[in-house]
């Protein structure tokens, strides 16, 4: 099949390429046949892949079969085509042959200062959401003629008028963002129909790369591209489209068919990484998904070991559990960097690094930064700091203008000065100004920590900070990675406070510093790597742990009430199982303390889905309806959950006396005690506390 598909040369051709089936050596091999057996012209090629990284390891492999003739092939990322095209016509739209390119970052400092000038308060209209919702529009061919067609909301009309504005500004001073390089290149060639015959003409072959990842600039580009002599080959699979939430439309590999009128289709089923019990299991689960193309993938490998399938008790047993089964491949031979640790969601990595560190097992993190060294949670640390001490002037200087509060450097510069002329710390020099607003809030929230557990305090700090809200009204990605991995903070102060009872913050503060001070070492060989299953898409490892297969984590909450979202879901679930070579093990806990929450979920339906013949269980069955009574009779050193109360009952503490309960909200009690003590919160039933 992969020997069809390389000779299959004229009209259009759909590669369904299962995961580990080769697909990348089709795409070189076939560049090199069409060039040494069919004679075709290396400068006739198009060559598209979605990564710079694949891009380059591409060029590479045709290098080797061809060697220099590799250099005359347009063989690039959808971006630097588009920018190919720019580079060759800029003056048909207007722009002068020294046009420049803003990134991300850039495009977020013009919006910002467009907003400026309409008087727009970025803390009512986040930039960072702004930018998104018009490289959104963007992706999608809207300019702002058509976008405001879909305006519904007054955040949207405003956007309309940034978007406006920040075409003109970019145009007058001679600047194309990211996306412009696939959207202007399309309006272009429906401005110039002869120049868009002229690419037709020169790239007479075009090949595409991770079809199903496609977005809607990216797919209209292809088919005007290809339009005439329709020698189009793309290559995907509709069962590994895990990225819509950036755009791509897995449809696009399923209309192929219906695009180009019957082409030629090339199932690639034959798997080349995976045993074939691992090939079965995943098989049984993506099957359930009713948008995709059917396909079976096979392997002549041999079925291989059972999959281990193994619930714990919580996730720190989770934990244990994979950290000792990682200890027993390392003791057998294995290699510490055929060993991954996938998980759904960024919060997750955060307990297989301590544990991983306790055990002196090294290890990296893909795709993100450790869980203690991330931005939002040394701020979060900061903000805890200083609230324990305010002499803290490296706390203070990271938090003072986080989220942003208009304290700029000029006045940080004069507190300086004002700090060392009188020996006081900056936070003392504070007497004015925003940066009083910001001391007024670290004032509340050091009257509030005597009242509140750590849990109630790093709540505090994310709302009165006005943390929360600015990740929130971002609206994108990467701040609700940032916000999740805010919210799993508050897992470790409850773990915390269940393992030490009621602890002062500079406890807390005192044992979290003899975790979080790691080095990242991210370029070190032979270590066992940790990340997202996002992040592991055309990876693989000989042994590959899957944790948190539990309903509402994988798959997520998000996705349980929307069909799409679902399938999406189980792509990934897919994707994460294929990434396997030899064994695989599927892990969950009865109990998840995640994003400080305590919850009680069922397994995933995806391991509902796999036969039990593909599967080893490596625990002791025990219902969930018998186990959760148990486990909260039995949680904090007995917790007796028969126990009643009322507000205005009188109880008694071990520890600080007589008091009365002011507020019941579900497991806990606030219990007002006399002064110096005040009020503390409490597990209802606790063994520490009866009724008077």
């Amino acid at each position: 099949m992969q020997l069809e598909a390389v000779k299959t040369t004229e009209g259009p051709l759909l590669v369904l390429a299962g995961a580990g089936s080769g697909k990348t050596r089709v795409l070189t091999t076939r560049i090199a046949y069409l060039i040494e057996e069919v004679g075709v012209s290396p400068n006739n090629i198009l060559a598209i892949t979605f990564t710079n990284k694949a891009a380059k390891e591409m060029k590479e492999r045709v290098f080797n079969m061809l060697g220099n003739v590799a250099y005359q092939i347009q063989i690039s990322t959808f971006h630097s085509f588009g920018l190919l095209i720019m580079r060759e016509n800029y003056d048909k739209l207007g722009y002068k042959s020294n046009f420049t390119i803003l990134d991300s970052d850039d495009s977020l400092t013009v919006i910002k200062k467009i907003m400026k000038e309409m008087n727009l308060d970025i803390k009512e209209y986040n930039p960072r959401a702004v930018r998104n919702k018009i490289s959104g529009a963007k992706n999608e061919l809207l300019d702002p003629v058509d976008y405001e067609k879909y305006v519904n909301t007054d955040f949207e009309e405003k956007v309309i008028s940034i978007y406006k504005r920040y075409k003109e500004k970019l145009f007058a001073s001679n600047s194309l963002d990211f996306d412009d390089l696939l959207m202007l290149p399309i309006v272009l060639f429906k401005k110039h129909p002869e120049i868009l015959k002229e690419y037709q003409e020169r790239f007479e072959y075009v090949l595409i790369d991770e079809y199903q990842d496609t977005n809607e600039a990216q797919y209209i580009l292809s088919k005007m591209i290809s339009a005439k002599y329709k020698n189009i080959c793309v290559v995907g699979d509709n069962d590994q489209c895990i990225y819509s939430w950036r755009g791509s439309n897995y449809r696009n590999i399923l209309n192929f068919e219906k695009d180009y009128n019957n082409p030629k289709v090339i199932m690639l089923e034959e798997n080349y990484r995976s045993t074939g019990n691992i090939l079965n299991a995943a098989n049984d689960v993506i099957k359930h998904n009713k948008q995709r193309k059917d396909k079976n993938l096979w392997t002549t490998s041999g079925d291989g070991d059972l999959i281990v399938y193994h619930r714990s008790i919580d996730e720190k047993a989770e934990t244990y559990y994979v950290v000792n089964e990682i200890k027993k491949l390392i003791d057998n031979g294995s290699s510490r960097d055929e060993i991954a640790v996938l998980y759904r969601t960024n919060a997750q990595s955060r307990n297989m690094e301590e544990a991983l560190l306790k055990e002196n097992i090294p290890y990296k993190v893909v795709g993100s930064f450790y869980f203690y060294n991330r931005k939002e949670i040394k701020d979060l640390i900061s903000y805890l700091k200083l609230i324990y001490n305010q002499l803290d002037d490296v706390s203070l200087l990271r938090v003072i203008n986080t989220p942003k509060r208009g304290i700029g450097s000029k006045t940080i510069e004069n507190l300086q000065t004002k700090a060392n002329l009188n020996n006081i710390s900056l936070y003392e020099a504070i007497d004015s100004g925003k940066e009083l607003e910001f001391k007024n809030i670290i004032e509340e929230l050091i009257e509030l920590t005597n009242s509140s557990s750590l849990t109630e305090l790093v709540d505090l700090v994310l709302d009165k900070s006005g943390m929360r809200k600015e990740l929130e009204s971002e609206k994108s990605l990467e701040a609700d990675i940032r916000l999740e991995n805010l919210e799993e903070f508050k897992s470790i102060t409850k773990a915390f406070e269940e393992k030490n009872g009621i602890v002062s913050l500079d406890e807390f503060l005192g044992e979290i510093s003899l975790v979080s001070d790691v080095e990242e070492h991210k370029d070190r060989k032979d270590v066992v790597t940790l990340m997202t299953v996002h992040s592991a898409k055309g990876l693989e490892f000989d042994n590959v742990f899957i944790i948190g297969l539990e309903e509402g984590v994988m798959p997520h909450n998000n996705s349980l009430m929307d069909s799409e979202q679902l399938e999406e879901e189980r792509r990934l679930c897919y994707v994460a199982m294929t990434r396997a070579k030899h064994r695989l093990w599927l892990i969950n806990a009865r109990k998840r303390t995640l994003y400080g929450m305590d919850s009680y979920n069922p397994p995933s339906r995806f391991i509902g889905e796999i036969k039990e013949d593909y599967l080893e269980k490596d625990f002791k069955e025990e219902t969930d309806e018998s186990f959760i009574p148990k486990k909260l009779f039995n949680r904090n050193n007995n917790i007796d959950t028969t126990q009643e109360y009322s507000v205005g009952d009188k109880i008694n503490h071990d520890t600080f006396g007589e008091g009365i309960i002011v507020t019941i909200d579900k497991s806990i009690l606030t219990i007002a005690f006399p002064h110096p003590i005040g009020i503390k919160k409490l597990m209802k039933g606790h063994k520490s506390i009866r009724k008077v």
